[in-house]
């Protein structure tokens, strides 16, 4: 078999069954666990998938930059961000990720609502700023141009004086065995510090993101309490987060 050929059946594999693993998939070959371990390497180099211990899963699409996800998947993020606002309740604290589905989500929060909302992001800060009786703290800090939200030892100090009631959380990937994940470090890190300040965590989602995996772990599933998808999903889809306990909300 060419390598060439090796490759698209990984990636149908993946696509099929949402996780490889290597010593199985050799021994089915009949090739040696190195040659697909080399086939990994070179894929997941490619951005095509998510190397992990034994085989691989699916790379998470839901990478490109600020400015090129304001312009993709516009219908399902306002249904996400519809159904979440929903979820804020008046007198609550409650802290806004950056990302472009909750900058749709505070434009969507009713007129009434009297609530605080937290956020790093200044791209939601300034969607708050025109509501009438939202109470907006912007933690500061050196900007993550990428997300652009704020990061850095002044964010996490800020931050680590909150307490919160939610947390809405943006994340790249879920995975049943990777849990919530995305592609840096560092805002991995600060993601996990606001999780633990909340009683609760709430995950928006589209399609894209569930069933892949980003490089740098989040949290395990088991610690998401509310999880809201696109409408449309199939239950296959949906069965991890189901297993895991999270209330699964449809938009």
């Amino acid at each position: 078999m060419l390598t060439s050929e090796r490759k698209a059946r990984i990636l149908d594999l993946l696509r099929r069954d949402g996780r490889l693993v290597a010593k199985a998939f050799s021994q089915e070959l009949g090739l040696s666990e190195d040659t697909i371990r080399r086939d990994l390497r070179e894929l997941a180099g490619e951005g095509l998938l998510q190397r992990v211990h034994g085989g691989a899963l699916p790379a998470s699409p839901a990478v490109a930059d600020f400015k090129a996800r304001e312009e993709t998947g516009s219908a399902a993020k306002m249904a996400l961000a519809r159904a979440s606002a929903r979820l804020i309740r008046p007198g609550q604290i409650v802290f806004l990720d950056g990302g472009t589905t909750n900058v749709h989500l505070a434009r969507h929060l009713s007129d009434d609502l009297s609530a605080t909302i937290v956020t790093h992001s200044p791209s939601v800060a300034v969607e708050l700023a025109r509501h009438p009786l939202v109470e907006v703290e912007l933690i500061g800090g050196r900007l993550f141009k990428h997300s652009v939200v704020a990061m850095g030892a002044a964010s996490a100090e800020a931050i680590s004086r909150i307490r919160l009631d939610s947390y809405v959380m943006g994340v790249t990937g879920l995975h049943a065995d990777t849990g919530a994940t995305t592609g840096d470090g560092e805002e991995a890190a600060i993601k996990r510090l606001i999780a633990r300040q909340a009683a609760e965590t709430i995950v928006l989602a589209t399609r894209e993101k569930l069933g892949a995996a980003s490089p740098y772990r989040i949290l395990p599933l088991a610690e998401i309490a509310t999880l809201v998808v696109e409408p449309g999903l199939s239950a296959d889809q949906l069965a991890p987060f189901r297993a895991a306990g999270i209330d699964l909300i449809e938009a």
